[in-house]
Protein backbone atom coordinates (compact mmCIF):
# COMPACT_ATOMS: atom_id res chain seq x y z
CA UNK A 1 0.00 0.00 0.00
CA UNK A 2 1.62 3.58 -0.91
CA UNK A 3 1.34 5.50 2.17
CA UNK A 4 1.55 9.61 0.99
CA UNK A 5 3.91 11.15 3.66
CA UNK A 6 4.18 14.92 3.76
CA UNK A 7 6.16 16.80 6.30
CA UNK A 8 7.42 20.59 6.76
CA UNK A 9 10.90 19.56 6.44
CA UNK A 10 10.59 17.12 3.39
CA UNK A 11 8.53 19.52 1.41
CA UNK A 12 11.17 22.29 2.28
CA UNK A 13 13.67 19.85 1.14
CA UNK A 14 11.83 19.05 -2.23
CA UNK A 15 11.42 22.31 -2.89
CA UNK A 16 14.97 23.78 -2.12
CA UNK A 17 16.26 20.98 -4.34
CA UNK A 18 14.28 22.10 -6.97
CA UNK A 19 15.03 25.91 -6.25
CA UNK A 20 18.32 24.50 -6.28
CA UNK A 21 18.69 22.75 -9.85
CA UNK A 22 16.50 25.79 -11.78
CA UNK A 23 19.02 28.55 -10.29
CA UNK A 24 22.21 26.38 -11.97
CA UNK A 25 20.60 25.25 -14.98
CA UNK A 26 19.16 29.02 -15.72
CA UNK A 27 22.96 30.34 -14.58
CA UNK A 28 25.04 27.86 -16.45
CA UNK A 29 22.87 29.30 -19.80
CA UNK A 30 23.21 33.04 -19.22
CA UNK A 31 25.59 34.96 -21.15
CA UNK A 32 26.47 37.06 -17.92
CA UNK A 33 29.06 36.09 -16.48
CA UNK A 34 31.48 38.66 -17.06
CA UNK A 35 30.30 42.22 -18.16
CA UNK A 36 32.69 43.69 -19.90
CA UNK A 37 34.43 47.46 -19.62
CA UNK A 38 31.88 49.86 -21.73
CA UNK A 39 31.68 50.19 -25.52
CA UNK A 40 30.20 53.25 -26.71
CA UNK A 41 28.53 52.57 -29.97
CA UNK A 42 28.77 55.15 -32.97
CA UNK A 43 25.11 56.40 -32.42
CA UNK A 44 25.64 56.23 -28.48
CA UNK A 45 28.65 59.10 -29.55
CA UNK A 46 25.98 61.30 -31.76
CA UNK A 47 23.36 60.94 -28.69
CA UNK A 48 26.19 62.68 -26.33
CA UNK A 49 27.40 65.25 -28.37
CA UNK A 50 24.09 65.92 -28.97
CA UNK A 51 23.64 66.32 -25.06
CA UNK A 52 22.30 63.18 -24.35
CA UNK A 53 23.51 61.58 -21.20
CA UNK A 54 22.55 57.59 -22.26
CA UNK A 55 25.37 55.84 -20.74
CA UNK A 56 27.14 53.33 -22.68
CA UNK A 57 26.21 49.79 -23.05
CA UNK A 58 28.57 46.69 -21.38
CA UNK A 59 28.55 43.80 -23.48
CA UNK A 60 28.64 40.71 -21.24
CA UNK A 61 30.27 36.90 -22.07
CA UNK A 62 29.43 33.61 -20.38
CA UNK A 63 30.92 30.51 -20.52
CA UNK A 64 29.79 29.87 -23.82
CA UNK A 65 27.59 32.83 -25.09
CA UNK A 66 27.54 36.62 -24.82
CA UNK A 67 25.68 39.28 -25.37
CA UNK A 68 26.30 42.66 -27.30
CA UNK A 69 24.69 45.67 -28.52
CA UNK A 70 23.89 46.21 -32.74
CA UNK A 71 23.23 50.33 -33.39
CA UNK A 72 20.93 50.92 -36.25
CA UNK A 73 22.01 54.49 -37.12
CA UNK A 74 19.24 55.20 -39.84
CA UNK A 75 16.49 54.32 -37.15
CA UNK A 76 18.77 55.53 -34.01
CA UNK A 77 17.63 52.11 -32.69
CA UNK A 78 19.76 49.36 -30.54
CA UNK A 79 19.15 46.09 -30.81
CA UNK A 80 20.49 43.49 -27.80
CA UNK A 81 21.92 40.36 -29.42
CA UNK A 82 22.31 37.22 -27.50
CA UNK A 83 23.32 33.75 -28.68
CA UNK A 84 26.49 31.30 -28.00
CA UNK A 85 29.87 32.78 -29.63
CA UNK A 86 30.80 29.01 -29.86
CA UNK A 87 28.97 26.18 -32.35
CA UNK A 88 30.57 23.31 -30.73
CA UNK A 89 32.49 22.35 -27.19
CA UNK A 90 36.02 22.92 -28.96
CA UNK A 91 34.96 26.39 -29.86
CA UNK A 92 34.53 27.49 -26.29
CA UNK A 93 37.06 30.25 -25.29
CA UNK A 94 39.73 28.63 -23.03
CA UNK A 95 40.29 25.31 -21.54
CA UNK A 96 39.60 26.24 -18.43
CA UNK A 97 36.01 27.07 -19.62
CA UNK A 98 35.72 24.17 -21.21
CA UNK A 99 36.60 22.27 -17.84
CA UNK A 100 34.00 24.26 -16.28
CA UNK A 101 31.20 23.40 -18.66
CA UNK A 102 31.75 19.81 -18.26
CA UNK A 103 31.61 20.15 -13.88
CA UNK A 104 28.79 22.20 -14.19
CA UNK A 105 26.95 20.35 -16.75
CA UNK A 106 27.27 17.14 -14.79
CA UNK A 107 26.62 19.07 -11.09
CA UNK A 108 23.42 20.27 -12.93
CA UNK A 109 22.87 17.14 -14.32
CA UNK A 110 22.60 15.10 -10.56
CA UNK A 111 21.25 18.13 -9.18
CA UNK A 112 18.02 17.77 -12.06
CA UNK A 113 18.02 14.34 -11.38
CA UNK A 114 17.39 14.69 -7.69
CA UNK A 115 14.79 17.34 -7.96
CA UNK A 116 12.92 15.06 -10.34
CA UNK A 117 12.85 12.35 -7.97
CA UNK A 118 12.01 14.20 -4.98
CA UNK A 119 8.63 15.08 -5.94
CA UNK A 120 8.17 11.64 -5.55
CA UNK A 121 9.22 11.55 -2.09
CA UNK A 122 6.28 12.02 -1.14
CA UNK A 123 5.12 8.04 -1.81
CA UNK A 124 8.50 6.60 -2.24
CA UNK A 125 10.68 6.76 1.07
CA UNK A 126 13.14 4.17 0.51
CA UNK A 127 14.79 2.34 -2.59
CA UNK A 128 16.03 -1.44 -2.31
CA UNK A 129 16.12 -0.76 2.03
CA UNK A 130 17.65 2.26 1.87
CA UNK A 131 16.42 5.92 2.62
CA UNK A 132 15.49 7.27 -0.76
CA UNK A 133 16.50 10.83 1.18
CA UNK A 134 20.20 9.90 2.34
CA UNK A 135 20.35 8.73 -1.49
CA UNK A 136 19.61 12.17 -2.92
CA UNK A 137 21.44 13.58 -0.29
CA UNK A 138 24.92 11.64 -1.23
CA UNK A 139 24.18 13.11 -4.81
CA UNK A 140 23.63 16.60 -3.96
CA UNK A 141 27.12 16.26 -2.20
CA UNK A 142 28.65 14.82 -4.99
CA UNK A 143 26.94 17.59 -7.13
CA UNK A 144 28.20 20.26 -5.02
CA UNK A 145 31.39 18.92 -5.39
CA UNK A 146 31.40 18.86 -9.54
CA UNK A 147 29.94 22.55 -8.95
CA UNK A 148 32.84 24.06 -7.10
CA UNK A 149 35.66 22.78 -8.97
CA UNK A 150 33.65 24.29 -12.06
CA UNK A 151 33.47 27.56 -10.09
CA UNK A 152 37.06 27.41 -8.84
CA UNK A 153 38.43 26.48 -12.62
CA UNK A 154 36.36 29.14 -14.12
CA UNK A 155 38.21 32.58 -13.17
CA UNK A 156 41.59 30.71 -14.67
CA UNK A 157 39.77 31.34 -18.04
CA UNK A 158 39.65 35.48 -17.89
CA UNK A 159 43.40 35.12 -19.30
CA UNK A 160 42.16 33.87 -22.81
CA UNK A 161 41.57 36.04 -26.02
CA UNK A 162 37.88 36.16 -25.71
CA UNK A 163 38.24 37.47 -22.00
CA UNK A 164 40.91 40.25 -22.93
CA UNK A 165 38.77 41.66 -25.67
CA UNK A 166 35.99 41.98 -22.99
CA UNK A 167 37.89 42.96 -20.17
CA UNK A 168 41.07 45.03 -21.25
CA UNK A 169 45.08 43.48 -21.73
CA UNK A 170 45.05 43.84 -17.99
CA UNK A 171 42.59 41.07 -18.01
CA UNK A 172 44.57 37.66 -16.64
CA UNK A 173 43.92 33.94 -15.18
CA UNK A 174 41.94 35.36 -11.52
CA UNK A 175 42.46 38.92 -12.87
CA UNK A 176 39.26 40.54 -13.97
CA UNK A 177 40.69 43.66 -15.89
CA UNK A 178 37.80 46.07 -16.60
CA UNK A 179 35.34 43.46 -16.63
CA UNK A 180 33.23 42.90 -13.74
CA UNK A 181 31.00 40.02 -12.32
CA UNK A 182 27.78 39.43 -13.49
CA UNK A 183 24.45 37.90 -11.68
CA UNK A 184 24.91 34.57 -13.16
CA UNK A 185 28.31 33.74 -11.42
CA UNK A 186 26.47 35.05 -8.22
CA UNK A 187 23.67 32.97 -8.79
CA UNK A 188 25.79 29.70 -9.80
CA UNK A 189 27.63 30.54 -6.08
CA UNK A 190 24.72 30.93 -4.12
CA UNK A 191 23.29 27.68 -5.88
CA UNK A 192 26.31 25.95 -4.74
CA UNK A 193 25.99 26.47 -0.98
CA UNK A 194 21.97 25.92 -1.17
CA UNK A 195 23.27 22.39 -2.97
CA UNK A 196 25.20 21.71 -0.08
CA UNK A 197 22.50 22.89 2.46
CA UNK A 198 19.77 20.82 0.74
CA UNK A 199 22.46 17.76 1.11
CA UNK A 200 22.61 18.21 4.98
CA UNK A 201 18.84 18.83 5.23
CA UNK A 202 17.76 15.78 3.57
CA UNK A 203 18.82 14.04 6.69
CA UNK A 204 15.85 15.91 8.65
CA UNK A 205 13.41 14.77 5.70
CA UNK A 206 14.34 11.63 6.17
CA UNK A 207 13.85 11.76 10.27
CA UNK A 208 10.64 13.39 9.81
CA UNK A 209 9.13 10.96 7.02
CA UNK A 210 10.43 7.88 9.70
CA UNK A 211 9.38 9.11 13.02
CA UNK A 212 7.26 7.62 15.41
CA UNK A 213 4.72 9.77 14.77
CA UNK A 214 4.40 8.43 11.60
CA UNK A 215 4.82 5.03 12.24
CA UNK A 216 1.65 5.64 14.04
CA UNK A 217 -0.75 7.11 11.35
CA UNK A 218 0.55 3.98 9.16
CA UNK A 219 -0.22 1.74 11.91
CA UNK A 220 -4.11 3.57 11.92
CA UNK A 221 -4.04 2.83 8.50
CA UNK A 222 -3.89 6.22 6.90
CA UNK A 223 -2.55 6.61 3.29
CA UNK A 224 -2.37 10.43 3.68
CA UNK A 225 0.21 11.54 6.33
CA UNK A 226 0.74 15.49 6.77
CA UNK A 227 2.43 16.15 10.02
CA UNK A 228 4.46 19.51 10.84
Amino acid sequence: MCHVIVTCRSMLWTLLSIVVAFAELIAFMSADWLIGKAKPSSSEEVDNRMGGQQEPYRPTLGIYGRCTRISHMQFSRRDTLCGPYAENFSEIASGFWQATAIFLAMGIMILCTVAFVSVFTMCVQSIMKKSIFNVCGLLQGIAGLFLILGLILYPAGWGCQKAISYCGPYASAYKLGDCSLGWAFYTAIGGTVLTFICAVFSAQAEIATSSDKVQEEIEEGKSLICLL
